[in-house]
């Protein structure tokens, strides 16, 4: 609901929005400006001293002007015609012409109201209002992305552009706050919705009919700092019965001109106040740094606004074209899609197509906007989801678990749930599981139990599709053609070949970082931003399906780092051992946000055997702050298959590896990788109950070891792998 009022709000109101910020941005600059030029009062000086010398350098003055920036500004007429000066308090005298400034009185009026009267503010009245929407709608969206209000400051992933989206909208969200609400107020003050009517005394029935009082005689006038003045109107010459009239932040007051009495006095109302603190905060009249800061911050809006627009585009452009989509009112088949990068609505269009030859009418939508007011006419619903991350939902999914939740009944429709993953993963369709689980714990009647697909597997998802014929009484098959990721070339730039001596032939591949041009940075186009611990996806020459490994680089290391182990048969691990400098593949990159090391100052664990240290030496690569880190390496032999050892000795002696603990399985002692945690068990407990995070990267065998022997370390001070791992401090990569 959140995203899509922000959404399409925002696409509607981008240029309304966008001309209010730039011409405000543009007059921020005034005050600063006129803050710097405008000669000032020297502190102690009274408006009765001020006046005075004004009256001497021009004695037709009527009127003395100061503005909230200093600038002091005297009136008068000459010749019939109005006249106005920049005064210097000092002398007295004129230092510029007090015209307005009309590039200044052009974008005010642009600003107001495009130039339009009340029309036109109306209309700027309406893109304030989409301006506070979008800033409150799009806070919390970042909130959402950070993961809480705690985290508003946590790193971001994905694409350039919507990283600058949201990075621009921590940064400027409490100025555009700011300058929308006020704008609103001032608004509303301009058609008379707010009491805010400034409090004048009444004038006097009686004056003493003399005139040639002197101003420095004046007892308000001498009382008065200049630094409070606001306006000072002198009486119509020759006129006995006009007064004085004085406005100064305090309040408005009315002077008799022969005797310089005080003739009446009223002082400012709250009201007032409130509104001239408004203005203030609006426009930086008086608060020249607030206006600047005002300014760059709207400056911001038409940047979020572009890259907002190309958000919406990578979108549109991840999410294949649903043809023959039915009206959701009128649809018997909802097919409810979860989708992080757009896999996942491939898989739904195949099925959407089959549906529909079959007679089906089918609707198909993302999970994020289910509602089953929407949806009256459906005799089923089919979720096709992904995960993100350690079981969280992707994308195209938001909010749908609360929507089940708050369901006052379950749909009598009944439901089909299919979960996407990889099985190497440790959160497996999590995020597919939890959805099956919160609808039959409603009562949703089931069309078919929970299943899975793995690794996008054509196979699974047509016998997957089959059961689903059987179930409605049709026959479907569902022959899925996947559609690749963007494939980037990678040339191999170096490689370091071990364990040809425990026949196992491991390597260490380097390749080149792709270049990326500014277009495929902003939409997260070819070779995206990656971590270590991040996967390589790379298809074999004469294969649809890739393999992925994990990185041990990234993209602040200008290169691709994976650890390669040949397996036999193997066509992808084949490929890439025979790759020789200067050869390439084509390659793309996952995201695996489950296996990360965070950045806080938690000492990490880190445990790996063969090829699984390629993560892990790219997190102590990685670890520019020198946080604790102490790694666990298993191998068979030390002599062919110590993976990065002059790497791990130069890390250690720079600080980035605290601590490096060898277990050699078939040396003259052998022992595991798990052996060494037993033997350092007094270290690890400790680092454990300093907050320290367990990673374990490597086989399937070696993780289920370590497991057990952490169980065993743990058991006596009341822990578990199971508890680190409820609380995220036990993660896997394994294969």
């Amino acid at each position: 609901m959140i995203r899509a009022l922000h959404r399409w709000l925002g696409l509607p109101a981008l240029i309304l929005v966008t001309l209010l910020a730039v011409s405000g941005a543009a007059l921020s600059v005034f005050p600063a400006a006129e803050r710097i030029s405008a000669p000032q009062a020297e502190q102690a000086m009274s408006v009765a001293d001020l006046a005075a010398r004004i009256k001497s350098a021009f004695p037709g003055v009527e009127q003395i002007r100061r503005s909230p920036s200093g600038r002091i500004t005297a009136f008068w007429f000459e010749g019939g015609t109005p006249a106005s000066a920049v005064i210097d308090p000092a002398t007295g005298a004129a230092t510029a012409s007090g015209d307005p400034n009309p590039v200044q009185r052009w974008l005010a009026n642009l600003h107001r109201s495009l130039f339009l009267d009340d029309a036109g503010r109306i209309a700027m009245a309406t893109g304030a209002a989409a301006m506070l929407v979008l800033a409150v709608s799009g806070s919390m969206l970042v909130a959402r992305r950070a993961g809480g209000w705690r985290r508003w400051f946590a790193p971001l992933r994905g694409p350039l552009a919507g990283r600058i989206h949201v990075e621009l909208a921590r940064a400027a969200v409490l100025g555009l706050l700011l300058s929308s609400a006020t704008a609103l107020w001032m608004t509303a003050s301009t058609f008379g919705f707010l009491p805010d009517k400034a409090a004048v005394p009444s004038l006097p029935s009686a004056v003493s009919g003399t005139m040639g009082a002197t101003l420095t005689s004046m007892p308000l006038l001498a009382a008065t700092p200049v630094s409070s003045l606001r306006e000072l109107n002198f009486p119509y010459a020759g006129d006995a019965t006009d007064v004085f009239t004085l406005k100064t932040e305090s309040g408005t007051g009315y002077l008799d001109q022969g005797t310089g009495a005080t003739l009446a006095w009223s002082g400012t109302s709250g009201w007032t106040r409130v509104s001239e603190t408004i203005y203030m905060l609006h426009t930086g009249q008086g608060a020249a740094l607030l206006g600047l800061f005002l300014g760059l911050t709207a400056l911001t809006v038409p940047v979020m606004g572009a890259t907002g627009l190309l958000n919406w585009l990578a979108g549109l452009s991840g999410r294949p074209r649903i043809r023959d989509n039915a009206a959701p009112g009128g649809a018997e088949t909802i097919i409810l899609v979860g989708s992080e990068g757009g896999i996942t609505w491939g898989f739904a269009a195949t099925l959407h197509l089959a549906l529909t030859r079959a007679g089906q009418r089918v609707h198909t939508a993302p999970m994020s906007s289910f509602d089953p007011g929407r949806f009256s006419g459906a005799d089923r619903y089919v979720v096709l989801a992904a995960t993100y991350g350690n079981g969280d939902a992707p994308a195209s999914a938001k909010g749908f678990l609360d929507r089940v939740a708050g369901l006052s009944a379950a749909p009598a429709a009944r439901l089909a749930v299919l979960g996407f993953g990889d099985r190497s993963f440790p959160a497996f369709c999590a995020y597919a599981r939890a959805v099956a689980t919160a609808a039959e714990g409603r009562g949703w009647p089931l069309l078919l139990p929970f299943e899975t697909v793995d690794r996008q597997s054509p196979q699974e998802f047509a016998r997957w599709g089959r059961a689903l014929g059987e179930a409605l009484g049709i026959d479907l098959e569902l022959n899925h053609q996947p559609v690749l990721p963007e494939v980037k070339p990678l040339t191999l730039v170096s490689r370091r070949d071990y364990s040809h001596e425990v026949q196992a032939p491991t390597a260490i591949l380097r390749f080149a970082l792709p270049r990326r041009s500014i277009w495929q940075r902003l939409m997260g186009r070819g070779f995206a931003r990656f971590e270590p611990g991040d996967l390589l996806g790379v298809v074999p020459e004469g294969s649809p399906m890739p393999r992925f490994y994990s990185l041990a680089s990234g993209t602040q290391d200008r290169f691709v780092e994976i650890v390669v182990r040949k397996h036999v048969g193997g066509v992808c691990s084949g490929e890439l051992m025979a790759l020789e400098p200067g050869g390439t593949v084509a390659g793309f990159i996952r995201p695996n946000p489950a296996f990360r090391p965070g950045r806080d100052r938690t000492p990490l664990i880190l445990v790996g055997a063969g090829t699984g240290i390629g993560p892990l030496a790219g997190f102590i690569r990685a670890n520019a702050s020198r946080r604790p880190v102490h790694l666990f390496f298993g191998m068979r032999l030390a002599e062919s298959d110590f993976l990065y050892r002059e790497e791990l000795d130069a890390w250690t002696a720079e600080g980035r590896l605290s601590s490096l603990s060898t277990a050699v399985s078939r040396g003259r002692r052998p022992r595991y990788v798990q052996d060494a945690l037993v033997a350092e068990q007094i270290e690890v407990v400790r680092a454990i109950r300093k907050g320290a995070r367990v990673m374990v990267c490597g086989g399937r065998q070696m993780a289920a070891g370590v497991a057990e022997a952490m169980a065993r370390i743990l058991d006596p001070v009341g822990l578990s792998p199971a508890v680190l791992k409820a609380e995220g401090r036990y993660v896997e990569d394994v294969y």
